[in-house]
This record gives C-alpha cells, structure tokens and sequence, in this order.
C-alpha cells in the first residue's frame, strides 16, 4: 500500500467531517490530514480506512474511531515537544498522531504480537521518534516518568494509581472509565497532593486489562 491521491482526497474528507461535528483544536485535525490511516489497517479494510468507525486490527484489538483519537488528542491540549505517555500502542495509528503533534511520544502495548505490527508500522511511515515499549501499561514508565500527558487508549475500570503518580504537575491524563460504555475523564495534576477531574462524553473501548501477552 501506498499514499495514492485518492486516499489523501479522503483522508481530507474525513477530516473535513470531523471538523464540522465538534470545534477541535486544528493543530489535531491538521496532524490526522497527514497521517495515512489505511497504513495501519490490514489492506482488505483500505475502503474502510477513512469512515469515522472503528475497525478490527489484530490480536483481538481495534484502531480506535477516527473522532475518537481526535477527541482524546484535543483533549490532552498540550504544547510541542511535551512528554506523553500512551496506554495501549495498538497498530500505533493514535501513537502517529501524537508524533505529528510534536510530542515525545513513550507507548506501552501489552500484547506481543501487535507491538512488533506498531513497530512495523512506525518504521515503515519513517516515525523514528516515538518509544515503543511491551509491557503492563498499568504500570507505566516510571524510569521515563514524569510524564506532561498520559494518553489511554482503552477503558479502565479506575484511574491507576501508579500512571497517577507519573503524571507532572501541570500535566494531563486522558482516560475512558467504566466498563461497556466509558466515561472520557480528563485528569489534571493540580499539586503533589491535588487533583482535577472532569468529564467530557461517553465512548466505547476494548477494556484495559492487567499483565502482557
């Protein structure tokens, strides 16, 4: 697969629609116009790379929504080269975004077999500053912490306490909470002591599970 014109024609198309559904900060949709989302798909699905739906990857998994990496992306309103942590790298489509963004971009994946797909993928797309890691992301990366922004990509029945306590002051997490149908929360650090957190929409995620694969 490639970047042909007729993928960028709809990429551009899907990003316009985005545009018109919510008032998103347009460094994110100008980031996800750049990003070639049908490269982090398996080619059968390439007709379905740009409708703003969630779709199957491997090891059980799916990319998130297009609206949803946007809203998660918006949400996190961090500046360039602020450090984020992503929970759940996935085929590392939202992982590209973050990267378009100008973040310094640490993602954890619990799964073997799609950590070495996001690897690939990154590689391939000449994303060679993301951190790519296999691992419990209930843990997180406490030798990398703090971290600006933390980013998770599945829904987590609570916040952990341990991404908790590697999220700066003055930083962000964004995170999806309960089970079926989840909550987008986002959580700013205040102080060592104090958090804020408020609540932004309903979604739908894969579960946030513990331990690796």
């Amino acid at each position: 697969m490639f970047d042909s014109l007729q993928h960028k024609g709809r990429r551009k198309i899907l990003v316009d629609s985005l545009r018109r559904k919510y008032s998103f900060d347009s460094g994110v949709l100008e980031a996800m116009e750049r990003v070639p989302r049908h490269m982090f798909v398996e080619e059968a699905l390439d007709h379905m790379a740009y409708l703003d739906k969630p779709l199957p990857i491997a090891s059980g998994q799916t990319i998130s929504q297009p609206f949803t990496v946007a809203m998660q992306t918006h949400l996190l309103n961090l500046s360039k080269y602020d450090k984020v942590l992503e929970i759940g790298t996935g085929c590392a489509y939202q992982t590209a975004v973050l990267a378009e963004m100008g973040y310094r971009v640490f993602s954890i994946e619990r799964h073997k077999a799609l950590y070495i797909v996001a690897q690939k993928n990154l590689a391939r797309l000449d994303y060679h500053t993301p951190l790519l890691f296999h691992g419990d992301g209930f843990k997180g990366l406490p030798g990398f912490a703090p971290f600006r922004g933390i980013l998770v990509t599945c829904g987590a029945p609570e916040i952990p306490p341990e991404l908790l306590k590697q999220l700066a002051v003055g930083g962000r997490m964004v995170i999806p909470l309960g089970e079926g149908t989840q909550k987008m929360v986002v959580v700013e650090r205040i102080s060592d002591e104090e958090v804020k957190v408020t609540e932004h929409g309903e979604f739908n995620f894969v579960p946030m599970l513990k331990g690796t694969q």
